[in-house]
């Protein structure tokens, strides 16, 4: 071999070594924590697009695609989605967190009277005579009777224990003779304001009380918020399996903050003054516990006053990817359908001058939106009936044109109607657009309460009730889903919102249905701007928190009755799997 040979050789080895040290980072893959595959990805983005797989490091997604991603990663979990569907864990724009306490009946899932009158019976025989009993959730339609609860039913049961028991939608609560008798109601107590007192045929109360059954229920003991935090929790985990990644507490207060901050007078922070309730305070310190386990909070906040929310030191979006502060509500407007009294501008079918009530005046409303514009928060106030409707957007419409936000324009407030269940007149919802004002509506509500509906409205508000193609394609606003707790269930909500179908299978208004698209994306992405976090989550796309829900169906495809009895196989928070099916 002869020198130049021997040197043609070394400069090819050097060529070829040169040639390996480059190619070799080439094809090394990116590490990533999680990566799934073989699905059917519905990304939620602005073009709704579909992929197969999706990868996950440090709580968020890097990369959204097809089954290249497996040649360009390799991660510490792999999940063969097998063709199921992955898709944006839900937000839920409304929830009311509602655990059992000890004195309760779980009268929720009672199919009659008679049932509902043996849980009574052996809750009154655990916890001894003259103790309240109580629960949440009974619905007429859910009985085999098809008829609300009476005041006779629960005495049959209990003569000896005191008993209230709130109707799902809590805008009615029955109560027994011996706890209306704590309460002082008879034959001859008035009306309360902005509640109704019902009665029987002889005159005497009939233990139902419309909107303020609080004329009873601040007799009953309320428990600590020691012996209910861990019920709390377990309310939180719970909803994970239904998909709720992210939702709106409705019922938050700062009851508990430190008086001269906000705090209720007379109390200390943390005294159980705040009872048993979810406060900004209690949710902060759960989730700086275990915030990566549970869903994240949106809280809402009752108005507390003016002087005590001057007090208060923060405004909505204070907070962080967990916990954040929402808007001033759900401070009701008027009542609600499972009173009902929701206020409407026509009479209730069948019941001549009677329209519901407001709960506000004009000056009383006004207070309230004007205060909270001058201090930096977001509006989100209960308006069921047209009525309530109208005098809160004419509230909104003079505090919005008449106090500046500094740090957001006009069309980027972001205040919106809680509910929105019977259709304003045109004029309204133009304001609404002009105004950027939005909507929060709850589906559901046409499946969950069609008896109702269909007991006290016309013809043309039942078929528009919780209307959505009327006010979104025809006036442009922009909504967000949740569901109130009339099921807290999606995809409750998303099979009204394409059916516009009740439990009987009539369908209601046919013209207010909308695409499964825009259902999806309204219970996901439009449920993230509604509290500035359209950045960060509510869409599967790079960058965002990889909140994500896998379903053994397709939503896009499914006949609705499969949605309807839809079920979620997993649920990730920031990639974490926190639930399995």
């Amino acid at each position: 071999m002869t020198h130049l040979t021997r040197q043609r050789l070394r400069l090819l080895g050097t060529a070829l070594a040169i040639t390996a040290a480059w190619a070799a980072p080439a094809l090394a893959k990116e590490k990533v924590d999680l990566l799934l595959r073989h699905g059917h990805v519905l990304t939620v983005d602005p073009s709704f697009s579909v992929r197969s797989a999706v990868a996950v490091r440090d709580g968020r997604i890097v990369a959204v695609g097809g089954e290249e991603l497996a040649d360009r990663y390799t991660a510490d979990r792999t999940i063969d989605l097998a063709g199921r569907t992955l898709m944006p864990g839900f937000t839920d724009t409304h929830l009311h967190p509602k655990p059992m306490a000890p004195n309760d009946i779980a009268v929720q899932s009672a199919h009659s009277v008679a049932e509902v009158q043996d849980m009574l019976r052996k809750k009154a025989a655990q916890l001894g005579p003259g103790k309240w009993i109580t629960g949440y959730g009974w619905q007429e339609s859910n009985l085999a009777e098809k008829r609300n609860l009476t005041r006779a039913d629960l005495d049959a049961a209990t003569p000896d224990n005191p008993v209230m028991l709130v109707r799902a939608g809590a805008h009615s609560a029955v109560s027994n003779s011996a706890a209306l008798k704590i309460a002082k109601i008879d034959r001859t107590t008035p009306d309360p304001k902005s509640g109704l007192i019902e009665h029987d045929a002889a005159g005497e109360p009939n233990g139902i009380i419309r909107e303020r059954f609080d004329l009873v229920s601040a007799f009953i003991p309320t428990p600590s918020w020691e012996s209910m935090r861990p019920a709390y929790i377990g309310w939180l985990k719970n909803i994970l399996s239904l998909g709720i990644t992210s939702f709106h507490d409705a019922s938050g207060t700062i009851d508990d903050e430190p008086v001269g901050k906000g705090g209720a007078a007379g109390t200390d922070p943390g005294a159980s003054w705040a009872g048993a309730n979810m406060t900004f305070r209690r949710a902060r310190e759960i989730y700086a516990e275990m915030g990566d386990q549970l869903p994240r909070i949106t809280m809402y906040i009752i108005y507390p006053g003016a002087e005590r929310l001057k007090a208060f030191p923060y405004h909505t979006g204070y907070g962080d990817e967990h916990v954040r502060l929402g808007a001033i509500g759900e401070n009701a407007v008027d009542g609600g359908f499972t009173g009902p009294t929701a206020w409407l501008l026509a009479d209730y079918k069948g019941q001549p001058g009677f329209r519901g009530k407001g709960r506000y005046t004009d000056a009383e409303l006004q207070e309230m939106v004007d205060t909270s514009a001058r201090l930096g928060w977001q509006m989100g106030l209960h308006c069921i009936g047209d009525a309530a409707i109208v005098q809160t957007i004419q509230a909104y419409d003079k505090a919005l044109n008449a106090i500046p936000d500094p740090a957001h324009p006009m069309a980027d407030r972001r205040w919106f109607t809680d509910h929105f269940t019977i259709m304003p007149p045109d004029a309204t919802m133009a304001t609404m657009k002009r105004d950027s004002i939005m909507i929060a509506q709850q589906p559901n509500f046409l499946y969950n309460l069609e008896d109702r509906y269909m007991q006290v409205l016309d013809d043309w508000r039942l078929a528009h009730n919780n209307p959505l193609t009327t006010p979104v394609k025809k006036f442009g606003l922009f909504m967000a889903f949740g569901s109130d707790n009339l099921p807290v269930n999606p995809f409750v909500g998303l099979y009204a919102a394409i059916t516009r179908k009740g439990p009987s299978g009539q369908v209601h208004g046919a013209d207010e249905a909308i695409p499964r698209e825009d259902a999806i994306r309204m219970y996901t992405a439009n449920g993230a701007y509604l509290s500035w976090e359209e950045k960060t989550k509510g869409t599967i796309e790079p960058g965002k928190l990889a909140d994500l829900i896998v379903l053994p169906f397709d939503p896009l495809t499914a006949s609705p009755e499969t949605i309807l009895a839809g079920q979620v196989d997993m649920t990730f928070l920031g990639g974490k799997l926190v639930f399995q099916r």
